[in-house]
């Protein structure tokens, strides 16, 4: 069987599918800093068959964790005499354009710890200036000296010829061979010196950290079954060995949360739904991302802690195109200093987790507020709650200061959350040109289900899907994944200049390199197909329009149908077309996949209820509109095709709660979905 597990910020996740065809799912606290232990906890605590398992996926938030938190290794730099300011330098366009206190970010090196060396480059790949090796040896002792404990190597038009870091890199091992190395050229091919400079520390920095918790849950694993087929969820949706991931770690900075993206973009396909909007909610953030007619958008264009006010950190791997903030179920209310509620992006996380835990957790979270307004129910939380605690905690927090009464306060909280969460949603779908109403909501995660309703009716979204087993719906979508390695070359040709043959070639030599990879990683067992794209753009622009292609080979006949489709693309992107002015690729972009087997979907048997023996209980719940309303609280367990639920009503499980609005409806559909219909406010 296949084993998927995924580490949140609260809560470890595991699904499996038996030998019945059932899909088997759990969940144990996570367990920071050592990861591997909420792993193995929550497997123990699913009583799976080790022996049975053939192979065994893993998504991690290590090291989105570790860069966030600052926890990596202390990395030397080694680089083109010259450029050892790159970093510091960064980009001259800031966020807070009025903001004359803005800061740029502050490099991941230090200055005594980025080191120059003789050698240059020009931007054909054309040696200027043989490498002195006099200074790499300078730099290693430097680097020794100073206590470094990982090295970073990015030199000069790189991405074009590599010669001169491929000579450090041996030099570097030969002098120190037990120290990690990352050089520019392994990670990415694409031209922006300050991104590729980043990209590369940013791999050295969580390199050592990622090493360390890979070899230990691998051990871990090795103590409880022999089957060798192991492999990570990568941020491009698609899953690779643990060796390479341990050489590559940034490749799964967003390792668990794109998981649910191509997740949501199968079940679609299943369901016969292609336009997406892809909503989870869990412990600690809020995750959001748009499928068009069935297309994952993945981009290398991704940052980390990046806002209207900060610029962040460039990452330039491919990245699942998503957008997160800080707004999970143990996310803290607090008051700003000019007195207006925020929520996020602090959060309880697992320890001590939401005051409702019992773990000594003192602040009120979006948990607590749900829980207080009978959303959720105590009887499914892992300890007794204290209900007087919860409410002394949103009165200390937000009711006492407001002056308003505990529920108030509670919905307070809900909303203040709703309303981030709303323009994460608008950033990944009105902002980029698409209409929410023509899409699908697919809520998932612990919380998604519950803040689906009331947001999908403010975007008038027309339908929401919860999935079966929505809290766990990432692994889910791990156990649906394929094998996948980005190739993407920078090209810079004008349409006009095109050598056919040296192009062609190029794509044949990107296809012989992927093979190879897939070869040294245990992935050329699945059947392999190949997905191609390039990056366009007219001459003088600084932004491309990435176009999926689908010719072997290239043209006069494929130039001429390419500039059609790049002049309707564009268009649609930034709203005008120049049909009149030169096309230059900047990029090319190769996609090998790697088939893997996916199980079908099963149908729940029937149990021949009907919809009113499936209610648990009635309890009160609270709402803006009419207050405190008696509510039927379902079984979701106990739900079959055909039955419906008008709202106001909860459709609970042990690890989620599902809410129905008043003048909606939810619908069971054959696979055990809950098809929400929202009726959309009327803003005439």
């Amino acid at each position: 069987m296949k084993v998927t597990t995924d580490i949140g910020g609260t809560f470890t996740d595991l699904l499996y599918l038996d030998d019945n065809g059932d899909f088997i799912f759990d969940k144990a606290h996570t367990t920071p800093p050592n990861f591997e232990d909420g792993v193995m906890n929550v497997m123990a605590q699913s009583g799976l068959d080790y022996g049975s398992i053939e192979m065994f996926i893993h998504g991690s938030t290590v090291v989105i964790n570790t860069l966030t938190e600052r926890k990596g290794a202390k990395v030397g730099l080694i680089t083109t005499k010259g450029t050892r300011d790159v970093l510091e330098i960064a980009r001259g366009n800031r966020p807070d354009l009025y903001n004359f206190k803005y800061k740029k970010p502050e490099p991941f090196v230090e200055r005594y710890l980025r080191l120059e060396v003789e050698e240059r480059m020009n931007y054909k790949g054309e040696v200027l200036q043989t490498l002195n090796e006099q200074d790499v040896i300078d730099a290693i002792e430097h680097f020794r000296d100073e206590g470094v404990e990982a090295i970073a190597v990015c030199l000069l038009h790189a991405y074009k010829n590599p010669e001169h870091e491929i000579e450090i890199t041996k030099l570097i091992n030969e002098k120190w061979p037990e120290l990690p190395v990352t050089a520019s050229h392994e990670m990415i091919k694409e031209w922006r010196e300050y991104e590729r400079t980043n990209t590369t520390v940013l791999n050295a920095y969580v390199k050592p950290v990622m090493e360390s918790y890979i070899d230990s849950l691998d051990g871990r694993l090795n103590s409880k079954t022999s089957n060798n087929n192991r492999y990570i969820m990568q941020s491009n949706g698609g899953i690779t060995s643990f060796s390479d991931s341990k050489k590559y770690p940034l490749n799964l900075v967003e390792s668990g949360p794109v998981a649910g993206v191509y997740g949501a973009a199968i079940l679609g396909e299943i369901i016969g739904e292609s336009n997406i909007i892809s909503f989870d909610i869990g412990g600690t953030t809020a995750k959001c991302s748009l499928i068009s007619e069935g297309n994952v958008k993945v981009s290398t264009d991704y940052y980390i802690e990046k806002n209207d006010k900060y610029a962040g950190y460039p990452i330039k791997v491919p990245v699942v195109d998503i957008v997160e903030i800080g707004n999970g179920g143990g996310s803290i209310a607090w008051i700003d200093e000019l007195g207006s509620l925020k929520v996020g992006p602090q959060s309880a996380g697992s320890v001590p987790g939401p005051v409702s835990y019992g773990q000594g957790g003192e602040k009120a979270t979006t948990t607590d507020a749900n829980l207080y307004i009978g959303r959720l129910s105590d009887k499914n939380f892992d300890s007794d709650v204290d209900f007087s605690h919860v409410r002394e905690a949103i009165d200390r927090q937000v009711a006492g200061p407001f002056g308003t009464s505990t529920e108030d306060g509670a919905l307070g909280i809900i909303d203040i959350a709703n309303s981030n969460m709303l323009n994460a949603l608008k950033l990944i779908s009105v902002r980029k040109g698409y209409n929410p109403q023509d899409f699908t909501m697919i809520a998932f995660g612990g919380g998604g289900p519950m803040h689906a309703a009331e947001l999908a009716r403010d975007l008038k979204i027309k339908k929401v899907v919860i999935p079966h087993a929505a809290s766990v719906f990432s692994a889910w979508g791990m156990l649906m994944s394929d094998a996948r390695k980005d190739n993407i070359q920078t090209y810079l040709k004008k349409f006009s200049a095109l050598d056919f043959e040296d192009i062609n070639k190029q794509w044949t030599d990107m296809e012989n390199a992927s093979l190879e990879d897939f070869s040294k990683n245990n992935l050329d067992r699945f059947p392999i197909e190949f997905e191609r794209s390039v990056d366009l753009r007219y001459e003088g622009q600084e932004h491309t329009v990435k176009m999926p292609i689908e010719n072997d080979e290239w043209d006069g006949t494929f130039i001429e149908e390419a500039k059609l489709k790049f002049h309707e693309m564009h268009e649609f992107t930034y709203s005008f077309k120049l049909e009149h002015t030169e096309v230059e690729i900047v990029n090319m972009h190769l996609t090998t996949i790697g088939k893997i087997e996916k199980p079908d979907l099963k149908e729940l048997e029937t149990n021949g209820l009907r919809i009113e023996e499936t209610i648990k209980e009635t309890r009160n719940v609270y709402y803006k509109e009419h207050g405190w309303v008696e509510t039927k609280i379902y079984d979701r367990n106990l739900l079959r095709e055909g039955h419906s639920i008008e709202g106001p009503a909860v459709i609970e499980e042990k690890t989620s709660s599902t809410l129905v609005l008043e003048n909606q409806q939810a619908d069971i559909d054959v696979y055990g979905n809950i098809i929400l219909t929202v009726e959309v406010k009327s803003y005439d």
